[in-house]
């Protein structure tokens, strides 16, 4: 821990002692960043799909719990039932969770254009 406060020590002494340090870097001029076009295509693809395998996912597992409620009803399983409410609503919160995801990661990737 010494070892650690002394590394510390010494830089921020650097630091005050140089006036040509600079903690914060300025902007670069004439520079507007960009994602390469090889790289655009793909990357898009990749993220369209995972939103939709995701929100597929979500779909199936809300059938599925539609499903169990049906069962679980019918043959008098309460347990059954049960679960599939408690799949039904995961899958809606799930649905929810890919969508606000998706919605981010596309917006802020698509900041960077």
């Amino acid at each position: 821990m010494s070892q650690l406060l002394a590394t510390v020590h010494t830089a921020a002494v650097a630091v005050a002692v140089d006036p040509h340090v600079r903690l914060l870097a300025d902007a670069v001029p004439n520079v507007t960043p960009e994602m390469p076009k090889d790289v655009d295509k793909p990357v898009q693809s990749l993220l369209n799909w995972a939103a939709g395998l995701g929100l597929a996912a979500a779909v199936l597992g809300g059938l599925l719990g539609w499903a169990a409620v049906a069962v679980g009803h019918n043959s008098e399983r309460a347990a059954l039932a049960a679960r599939g409410k408690q799949a039904i609503l995961w899958s809606l919160f799930g649905a929810g969770g890919i969508g606000v995801t998706a919605a981010l990661v596309t917006t802020f990737y698509n900041m960077g254009k």
